[in-house]
């Protein structure tokens, strides 16, 4: 499947990797990750920093799969607000999710300050629109609900949040733990650090096409009919993990995306916000460290690539009047604009670790907007389980947690 089409501002702004270096021969390792995007980076990088011995595969070139189309906001907020989880998964379970994101952004900044490089990582502060009367009262609930449990949040109200930031809604939420990166840059390098660093095994393209399991693990065959032996096995292939998932377990949808031109800094908006909404599907807003400014949505359910490709001119123009209506006053030319795929769950959480009965091979899907915080925790995770460290955010995140 194509995963996205278009044309990825990441691709463009960053020089493409030239990583060719297909598998062609058999080999062991003891830990076989499959997708080399952000998540099987992260994942490699928790795994070599602990000196446990990993490789990495990917059917297509390093990270030009899912991450080279993510439009990288880091958020704590999940999909799903906390007070709609409480009701799905309890209490317990949302606070702990939403905390366990929270932390996530912060260890995300921490894994490029132990490696000294910077993805373009900002801290910014997020703005979370009430687009109607209905998203108001959400709004309400929903501060209650995280004051009561101390995540970082405070109310803005009509007033002040045209005062503040020149936005026109009936109220917002607001919170200065986000943050905003460039997640193509950041998986790419992390790959080859630890190429250099710790020997990190990097095949690509090197496609699986076949898996079994031994006594010891797996065996793995590619598209060539090469076997790879491992301990082993990470799937961090997004939805495309559905080969090795005994059952569905996530939604497909399209969502569209596009960039600016650059303009002067002094046009953008107050605090160069990341901007979300109530509203359903929801449209966000961002800028980038070239002064463009990035925005997406209109989501539909996926149904076929061409289906989604077809409507690409459409959903370009309705974002750019959805941006309109919030600043009128910004020029927003269009520089670039891509569509792509993405999965999403019905309680809005990711799913990690190992099937029932499959407990050598794990799962890092960070489904849903908050892909890249999701799968950092993945990666502490899995790298907890190989070392035999408890982790008790394996409940909250596992295939067996209640719905």
């Amino acid at each position: 499947m194509d995963l996205y089409s278009g044309l990825p501002y990441w691709l463009i702004k960053n020089q493409l990797v030239n990583h060719y270096n297909p598998l062609k021969a058999d080999m062991q390792v003891d830990v076989a990750i499959i997708g080399s995007g952000i998540t099987g980076a992260l994942t490699a990088h928790e795994l070599c920093r602990a000196g446990i011995d990993c490789a990495v595969f990917d059917k297509r070139m390093v990270a030009t799969g899912s991450t080279a189309a993510s439009t990288s906001l880091l958020q704590y907020e999940i999909d799903v607000p906390l007070v709609d989880m409480e009701r799905l998964l309890g209490t317990d379970v949302a606070v702990k999710a939403y905390q366990a994101s929270l932390q996530a952004i912060t260890d995300i900044e921490d894994v490029f300050n132990e490696v000294s490089y910077n993805p373009d990582f900002s801290r910014v502060s997020s703005i979370y629109l009430a687009s109607n009367k209905k998203g108001r009262r959400l709004l309400e609930s929903e501060l209650v609900a995280r004051q009561q449990y101390g995540l970082p949040v405070t109310w803005l109200d009509a007033e002040a949040l045209w005062e503040k930031h020149r936005l026109k809604a009936p109220a917002a939420l607001k919170n200065t733990e986000a943050a905003q990166m460039d997640c193509y840059r950041a998986a790419t390098y992390l790959l080859h650090y630890h190429e250099q660093q710790h020997g990190l095994r990097v095949f690509s393209p090197t496609e699986i096409r076949g898996y079994q399991e031994t006594k010891r693990g797996y065996d793995l065959v590619t598209a060539d009919g090469f076997r790879i032996q491992s301990r082993y096995v990470v799937i961090a292939a997004g939805f495309e993990a559905g080969y090795f998932l005994p059952k569905k377990v996530m939604d497909l949808n399209s969502t569209y995306a596009l960039i600016s031109q650059p303009v002067d800094e002094d046009q953008l908006w107050p605090e160069r916000s990341l901007i979300w909404e109530t509203r359903k599907p929801y449209f966000y807003m961002r800028t980038t460290s070239d002064n463009r400014m990035m925005i997406g949505g209109a989501d539909i359910s996926y149904k076929d690539a061409d289906r989604r490709d077809r409507q690409l001119r459409a959903k370009v123009e309705q974002l750019k009047q959805q941006f309109g209506k919030i600043y009128p006053d910004i020029p927003f030319e269009v520089d670039m604009a891509w569509c792509g795929t993405f999965s999403t769950t019905k309680d809005g959480l990711p799913y990690i670790g190992s099937w029932s009965g499959k407990n050598r091979m794990f799962f890092a899907l960070g489904y849903g907007g908050n892909g890249i915080t999701f799968s950092m925790i993945a990666a502490q995770v899995i790298k907890h389980i190989l070392l035999g460290n408890d982790d008790e955010r394996i409940k909250i995140f596992g295939f067996d947690r209640s719905h």
